[in-house]
């Protein structure tokens, strides 16, 4: 493989797993204390073009929305504008020990990335139909966040379209294409996106696989890996990167 890779292997899927809310800094902060040194994130569009922190189409499961908007007020996080979602408690839902942290922007997570010197996987989520659009903020805004720094975000998603928009504004910046099912033309999106990776369900690779995506020059990484017997046959395999919730049973030092 021709292209350095400067991520480390074991990557803190939504900060830290289970351990803590998930996709806010509190949750960063806790797989940080566990050692891990890169983390991944969901990010998606605010209704005012704010990129913030939120894997669900909706804010029903991590905010407390349902309980302090009015009823029948729209749940879908890109509905509202930033300074509304930013009232939010994106904690409590997961115990009381977290309630109060707040959702955060891509703003918010890149100042503590980057002030520990932190690595970013940074998986874009549009809300439907602003797929391209959500692309092309996220990766402004990243390239402009991480502007000058030797390691930059990695940009992934499962929608081609958000990662083609993300390499218009920010063609400098690595992309990898998040993969479920090894659907017809995986490859050639991939090979059309410039991919830097390919990010699967870790149940789909095997050796052909991982030869397949080193033979094309890209990095072979994995979702979400909580067993030992798994996170040890996808080392075996020769694969790069692992995206675990378990920050307390594997060790990011470990290889």
């Amino acid at each position: 493989m021709s292209t350095p890779w400067p991520y480390p292997r074991w990557i803190a899927h939504r900060g830290a797993g289970k351990l803590a809310p998930e996709n806010t800094l509190a949750a960063f902060r806790q797989g940080a204390a566990y050692g891990y040194r890169m983390f991944e994130c969901d990010v998606k569009l605010a209704r005012d073009g704010v990129p913030f922190l939120l894997h669900d189409a909706t804010l029903s499961r991590t905010t407390n929305a349902a309980q302090v908007w009015a009823p029948g007020d729209s749940l879908t996080g890109g509905d509202h504008d930033w300074a509304q979602l930013a009232q939010l408690d994106a904690g409590g839902w997961h115990s009381r020990a977290f309630a109060g942290e707040p959702l955060p922007s891509l703003a918010n997570l890149a100042r503590f990335c980057l002030s520990n010197a932190y690595c970013l996987n940074i998986e874009i989520k549009p809300t439907p139909g602003l797929e391209e659009t959500t692309g092309r903020v996220v990766g402004e805004q990243a390239a402009r966040l991480w502007h000058g720094q030797a390691v930059p975000p990695l940009l992934s998603s499962f929608q081609p379209a958000a990662l083609a928009g993300a390499r218009t504004t920010a063609p400098q910046l690595p992309r990898a294409l998040l993969l479920d099912t090894l659907h017809e033309g995986w490859c050639d999106t991939a090979r059309q996106l410039g991919c830097a990776a390919i990010v699967c369900n870790h149940a789909l690779w095997d050796a052909p696989l991982v030869q397949q995506v080193h033979a094309q020059g890209w990095r072979a990484l994995s979702y979400t890996v909580n067993d030992e017997w798994a996170a040890r046959r996808l080392i075996d395999l020769g694969t790069d990167g692992i995206i675990t919730d378990r920050v307390d049973l594997f060790s990011p030092a470990a290889s």
